[in-house]
């Protein structure tokens, strides 16, 4: 072969057209190609190293100031997440230091009636410290091999909210909704499997602890023809969730059968803020509910949010960024409409959203009953003001059958 057909094996290109062409047992490469391997190398090698995910994290002052601008009361659970979040991340900022203490994550657990705040929390964090998260709904979760989805769908959903980014991933928070769903349904033995409830807590352990688990990125069930991305858990903060709906029996259980120091403390809950009696609630509680003692262990700090109280929904309606009558106005404000509503009228709907006993989400759910006629017909009209009374509110709520939004207590 002459020198003219000594081509490159890898781009084909003849030794005139290359500076140097290098030649192998059975195969040639020329300058050009050994440059973009080079380049290759050593993208692939930053990639490896570029693992040091730093955060700018604020002290848990500034994380709870933050907090106060979004969410309504609540104080002790803020406190208690920006230290746990503040720590967390801290411990991921120090990961790069040579020290024989090895810091342990806190993963958290939030109890408390729905409609309180727990999964606006876990956003809200997210947001303030700009790393990825997910919300997942425990109820859907089931062991491997039956109907629903595995529990590393999870990190499937986080993979995506990173937009595939294995560091920043690796480093996000995970907000399991609803994990009292999952509840142990009886302590007594059964000939059925439970593979939504135990089993699922089973395969949540090393998932909470720190575990490296291959995940397909489009989420799904695995198959042996799916290409998987490796993430490791031990550095994703999860934060758990759940109404834990009755528990306040088996607290008022517990407290009635202690003979001695707690009297007073069960009166104080009997006479003063028997509503309030999630803040007696420790991990026995949890654990006869029927998480099992091992994941409890996992999600080590627990806070309690409190029912909300009326003054509590009027300001939720009211002063945070995202105050229900700041979206109205907006929206309306879109169509060139000037939107009000009288003090009246908002302690009207707040008292109405009380007795509903569902949060929150009552506030929205009255305030989309009473505005939808509005916001059908405004639009299309040449009015250009409306201005929102008790009088009206109370007209429209008449018209529509509300009560199956009241909570069963």
């Amino acid at each position: 072969m002459s020198e003219e057909e000594i081509l490159c094996s890898f781009c084909g290109r003849t030794k005139s057209q290359t500076k140097l062409l290098i030649a192998g047992l059975d195969a040639h490469i020329c300058d050009i190609c050994i440059s973009q391997a080079d380049m290759i190398v050593k993208d692939d090698e930053t990639s490896k190293e570029s693992t040091d995910f730093s955060v700018d994290l604020k002290p848990p002052i500034e994380i709870k100031n933050f907090l106060d601008l979004h969410v309504i009361g609540q104080e002790q659970a803020k406190k208690t997440l920006a230290v746990a979040v503040y720590n967390h991340y801290k411990r991921i900022n120090q990961n790069n230091l040579t020290d024989d203490i090895e810091i342990q994550k806190s993963n958290l657990l939030l109890v408390g009636p729905t409609g309180t705040g727990k999964t606006l929390l876990a956003q809200t964090i997210s947001k303030f410290l700009n790393v990825p998260i997910a919300i997942v709904d425990a109820t859907v979760l089931t062991e491997a091999g039956y109907v629903g989805e595995d529990v590393e769908s999870i990190l499937s959903k986080l993979l995506q909210a990173a937009d595939f980014d294995v560091d920043k991933t690796e480093n996000g928070i995970v907000f399991i909704d609803e994990i009292d769903k999952i509840a142990r349904k009886s302590d007594n033995p059964s000939i059925t499997r439970d593979v939504s409830g135990e089993g699922v807590q089973q395969a949540l352990l090393k998932l909470l602890e720190g575990t490296s688990v291959n995940v397909p990125p489009k989420g799904g069930r695995k198959h042996p023809d799916q290409k998987f991305i490796e993430i490791n858990t031990s550095n994703i903060l999860f934060i758990a969730g759940g109404a834990f709906d009755g528990i306040d029996k088996i607290i008022k259980t517990r407290l009635n059968l202690q003979s001695i120091g707690f009297k007073s403390i069960d009166e104080k809950a009997k006479n003063d803020n028997e509503e309030n009696v999630l803040k007696f609630i420790n991990p026995h509680d949890i654990r006869s509910y029927g998480l099992i003692p091992e994941i409890i262990g996992r999600l080590p700090v627990m806070c309690h949010l409190n029912p909300l109280s009326k003054d509590a929904l009027k300001d939720i309606m009211t002063l945070p960024k995202n105050a229900l009558v700041k979206q109205y106005k907006k929206l309306f404000e879109m169509d060139g409409i000037d939107f009000s509503i009288t003090p009246g009228a908002i302690d009207f709907i707040v008292d109405r959203a009380f007795e509903f006993n569902i949060g929150a989400r009552g506030l929205r759910t009255l305030c989309e009953a009473i505005l939808n006629d509005a916001m059908f017909n405004l639009p299309s009209s040449e009015e250009k003001e409306l201005k929102i009374t008790k009088i009206y509110a109370d007209q429209k709520l008449q018209k529509i059958d509300i009560s199956h939004l009241k909570a069963v207590s």
